[in-house]
């Protein structure tokens, strides 16, 4: 049997580091493809064709978090108490689908701030306990560079722009969000979103405080987030208007 000490200085050596190949290469080649992709829908589809393109897309998306759940699910060691595809990032996956066919506009208000927040310290810090080439790495960037993408589509191809009020119909809809985490975690025994208690591993929610405190700090400091991640759309249209 693998003592303890060894098997987490073998699983730390085997997570992504920040600034790593491992980390740099999927960002890079996600801005280059999603430059691509963006300006190839603009310039040489029309509209019906930029609309599938898309929706496809999406489908892949969501098409590869549904595989991972049900490989893991074949290894014989699922936990719903934390293996749940419950977390922003992947149930936003799953969802995303939805907003590409329908692409209405209260969708595109809330997934925008969604996806940017959630999806940029994903991006920045990664927390992937395998690297390349395993199953979760991929998953991993697939799902977060895939939903900036799909956004980002949306932005210039779609040519929408939040609203002033968009900041709080998506603050709004987070909230029922995580009420419904919170029932989930109830019926569980769980703690998804740490809504229960903070990780036994150094986070962020360290400097906020214990329970419940935590919780409220976090949900005060989306609104400035949000109304920030706002602001660089306010910017451009006064800037270019």
């Amino acid at each position: 049997m693998i003592p303890v000490s060894v098997y987490n200085a073998i699983f730390l050596a085997n997570r992504v580091k920040f600034g790593s190949l491992e980390h740099v290469v999927p960002i890079l080649l996600a801005v280059v493809f999603g430059i691509v992709f963006i300006n190839f829908a603009k310039q040489s589809l029309d509209k019906q064709k930029q609309k599938r393109v898309l929706h496809v897309f999406a489908c892949c998306i969501s098409g590869i978090v549904l595989s991972f759940h049900l490989y893991k699910i074949s290894l014989g060691h699922y936990n719903i108490k934390t293996d749940l595809p419950l977390y922003l990032c992947s149930m936003l996956a799953l969802l995303v689908p939805v907003f590409t066919y329908y692409r209405k506009f209260w969708m595109f208000e809330i997934l925008l701030f969604w996806i940017i927040a959630a999806t940029t310290q994903g991006v920045l810090t990664p927390d992937i306990p395998e690297g390349f080439p395993s199953f979760d790495y991929f998953r991993y960037w697939v799902v977060h560079l895939g939903l900036l993408i799909i956004i980002t589509y949306a932005i210039f191809v779609y040519r929408m722009r939040p609203k002033f009020k968009s900041v709080f119909k998506s603050f709004v809809a987070l909230q029922i969000y995580v009420v419904l985490i919170m029932l989930m975690n109830d019926v569980l025994d769980a703690n998804y979103f740490y809504l229960n208690e903070k990780p036994e591993s150094a986070s962020l929610l360290d400097y906020f405080g214990e329970w419940p405190l935590y919780i409220v700090v976090v949900q005060l400091l989306a609104i400035p987030y949000f109304l920030l991640i706002y602001s660089s759309f306010f910017w451009f249209k006064k800037r270019f208007k």
